[in-house]
């Protein structure tokens, strides 16, 4: 029932990572939502009040949660705390907190300090959960940068679609907003995420699975660097066949 409760909270706050799910083999999914619904969670904490007080303790709540399993406690009877316990290894609970850290700059409205701050936050937050589900399937440590390559790109695909609501929400989110700086940008998340190609073969396929949530980053960042005012005008999406095609192609071929 908690692996349940997992997926239909991944359903319906994360659709897209549902989908990525969904085309991975059991045994991968009993990983992949306790870990995606532990990101809902933590993700969707900054927004639910406008009180930064009341998301620092939302998000302090994630941050004992990952400090009970790094110290091997008995979970906290919670619908995802308890499932998520039960995949992550003490030792990657770490990672698992420096993504919470990570969503600390949601609370506020500063501006990133400068490049280094900004990619620092898309490896916390989509390159640790990349990593620490990877981990979760098998992944050799030999493979953490091939694998932070990909959800590198996939993370910052993500975060240009959301640029336009995170500019409604009163946010800074790009330290150069000039539609040169975006393509370059993009350019940059696809040289990574064709440098994780090229090691693909040392990620085992199982562990690759934890990869398929990137299923539509090339494209988006092709799109972004051909055409970076796309995403300050909120048209840096796919269609629906283009989308679909994409995750079909995936699941059938393994190739992330």
């Amino acid at each position: 029932m908690s692996l349940q409760a997992c997926a239909e909270l991944v359903a319906r706050g994360d659709p897209d990572r549902f989908r990525a799910a969904m085309v991975t083999p059991p045994e991968a999914r009993a990983a992949l939502f306790p870990l995606y619904a532990f990101n809902v969670e933590v993700s969707r904490a900054p927004w639910v009040t406008e009180e930064p007080m009341i998301a620092e303790m939302r998000l302090q709540f994630w941050r004992d949660v990952t400090g009970e399993i790094a110290q091997g406690t008995a979970p906290r009877a919670h619908e995802v705390a308890l499932p998520l316990a039960g995949v992550v290894r003490a030792e990657d609970a770490g990672l698992l907190d420096g993504l919470v850290a990570a969503r600390r700059w949601d609370i506020y409205k500063d501006a990133f300090e400068d490049q280094a701050h900004f990619e620092r936050y898309l490896d916390a937050t989509g390159g640790n959960l990349a990593w620490v589900a990877a981990r979760a399937l098998g992944a050799p440590d030999a493979a953490e940068g091939t694998i932070r390559d990909a959800a590198f790109a996939a993370a910052l695909a993500r975060f240009l679609v959301a640029v336009p609501e995170l500019e409604a929400r009163g946010r800074i989110p790009l330290v150069d907003g000039r539609p040169e700086a975006i393509s370059a940008l993009a350019a940059e998340g696809r040289g990574r995420l064709a440098r994780a190609r090229t090691a693909r073969a040392g990620v085992p396929r199982k562990a690759g699975h934890a990869l398929y949530d990137g299923w539509q980053a090339e494209a988006l960042l092709k799109r972004a660097e051909a055409d970076p005012l796309a995403v300050a005008e909120g048209r840096l999406s796919l269609g629906a066949f283009g989308a679909s095609w994409r995750l079909a192609r995936l699941a059938l071929t393994g190739r992330w």
